[in-house]
């Protein structure tokens, strides 16, 4: 086994940020997250989750586009501003492309919709993170 392929399957010091106003979505999502080996954090607001990326540092972020108060493209805008390199899935109970593409303008990984199964979002939280490893490099 060659040693990134050690890392990638070593998910016990990767910090997962998720973002979503519902519990619905989150606490399977987070369940599943962590029987994968992750650690999973989860905010329930933009304000939340800009407050723990700011206290800890995490390896990447899945965000709601829909959120009251600030959704997630504003959080995400929000984010970058002060840190631009954690990689960021965009979650979506529906395709809004004017929304996603707003997005796609401050470096999101991708997009995983509400109702897909979780092996696709663990795919793009692969990819993602595999991205972002070969760019600190």
């Amino acid at each position: 086994m060659v040693n990134s392929e050690v890392d990638i399957m070593d998910n016990t010091n990767i910090k997962i940020l998720l973002v979503d106003d519902e519990s619905d979505f989150t606490q399977p999502m987070s369940f599943w997250l962590k029987s994968k080996g992750y650690s999973v954090l989860v905010a329930p607001s933009g304000e939340d989750a800009i407050k723990i990326i700011k206290e800890q540092p995490v390896d990447i972020i899945f965000m709601d586009l829909n959120m009251p108060v600030m959704d997630g493209v504003t959080t995400v805008k929000k984010i970058r501003e002060f840190n631009n390199t954690v990689p960021i899935i965009i979650i979506s109970a529906y395709v809004d492309d004017k929304r996603i593409s707003e997005a796609t303008n401050y470096g999101i990984s991708g997009v995983f919709y509400k109702g897909e199964d979780f092996q696709a979002g663990l795919a793009l939280l692969e990819s993602a993170l595999r991205t972002h490893k070969q760019l600190k490099k």
